[in-house]
């Protein structure tokens, strides 16, 4: 059983973005200039932008951007967002063809977490001062100098309080037939820390737990965001595997959420890419993703990488990684397979 207190929707790409990818991105992507801190930071600010592909919340993502930009004016941030399954392989791509768009990555797959820390193919090594803050602990958070926890998602049971106002506790009371056809799951296809997921839930809650609910005709779901917001909607009215609904409720929708005994939770590592073509900003980025204000801003219904950052539903460190070794490509592949047998 996993140590517990221990994302996704298609790419929703930013203008820039497509721009980039029209101009080809850089060609010749290099390292920080050689220096101080304060010399990487004033190249950073003389190339201006920096971009953050993540498959964290929209709206985590824009308080990321507008701190970041509060505190750097100079350099301008934008984001793409999408899955692990989406993300990866232009990341493989940018790096092979050395037409770099994305400076810094955030990941959650621990397969391609384990490998590519391990060969550093995609990635630089972090030079920014912050990963060495006492708080921080780098001994726990950073992995061959490329890999650096920034954050954790943390799963739970979520509804629609209009719909179920005396709320759910553990995840076998959305096991109730009055639920059939109003259950919001999320497509674990691809991505490994979904399969985790499922692979979890059954661990914890019941052998039988899925197939239990696969009989009461769920509704599937791309994203956990997208369960998020059908539960909003009313689209469905249950779910037992939402991240906290902490920016929804703080909006006034109509929900609200839990974590059962035993949450599955899973880490983001972040690297700052070798084919960044931003090599200066992508530090500056990273840096700043682990500072008090930065962790902040990113971390609102997450587990944060520093102790008592407001917003944040538990201590990132303290959510164990999944095994690299049980989530390969193969066995991924052969779950995903499994669960479309039994839900489509």
């Amino acid at each position: 059983m996993r140590r517990i207190p221990r994302a996704i929707a298609t790419v929703a790409m930013a203008a820039s973005a497509f721009a980039l990818t029209a101009c080809g991105g850089s060609t010749t992507p290099s390292g920080p200039v050689e220096g101080s801190w304060d010399d990487v930071v004033a190249a950073a600010k003389t190339e201006g932008s920096v971009m953050l592909y993540s498959s964290q919340k929209p709206a985590n993502l824009d308080a990321l951007k507008a701190a970041f930009t509060q505190k750097y004016p100079e350099i301008s941030m934008d984001f793409v967002r999408g899955t692990d399954s989406e993300i990866n392989p232009r990341v493989e791509t940018e790096n092979r063809t050395g037409t770099g768009i994305a400076d810094v990555h955030m990941v959650t797959d621990a397969s391609w977490i384990a490998s590519a820390s391990e060969s550093g193919t995609f990635s630089t090594e972090i030079v920014g001062p912050d990963f060495d803050a006492p708080d921080y602990d780098r001994a726990a958070s950073v992995k061959n100098d490329r890999f650096f926890l920034s954050s954790a998602a943390v799963f739970g049971l979520g509804w629609n309080t209009a719909a179920v106002p005396d709320g759910l506790e553990t995840p076998q009371d959305i096991l109730d037939p009055a639920y059939r056809g109003r259950i919001g799951i999320v497509n674990p296809t691809g991505i490994a820390s979904y399969v985790d997921l499922y692979r979890h839930y059954a661990e914890n809650y019941g052998e039988d737990y899925w197939n239990k609910l696969a009989e009461l005709q769920p509704r599937v779901y791309p994203s956990a965001l997208a369960v998020a917001q059908a539960l909003t909607s009313g689209e469905v009215v249950v779910s037992p595997s939402v991240q906290p609904l902490v920016t929804e409720v703080d909006a006034g929708a109509p929900v609200d959420w839990v974590l059962p005994e035993n949450p599955w939770g899973t880490p983001w590592y972040t690297e700052v890419l070798s084919a960044a073509p931003h090599p200066n900003a992508a530090q500056v980025l990273a840096d700043f993703m682990v500072t008090a204000e930065g962790q902040a801003a990113l971390n609102g219904g997450y587990a944060a990488a520093l102790p008592d950052v407001p917003g944040a539903v538990e201590r990132a460190q303290n959510i164990a990684s999944p095994d690299p070794a049980d989530l390969t490509p193969e066995n991924v592949d052969r779950y995903s397979q499994e669960w479309s047998q039994l839900f489509q």
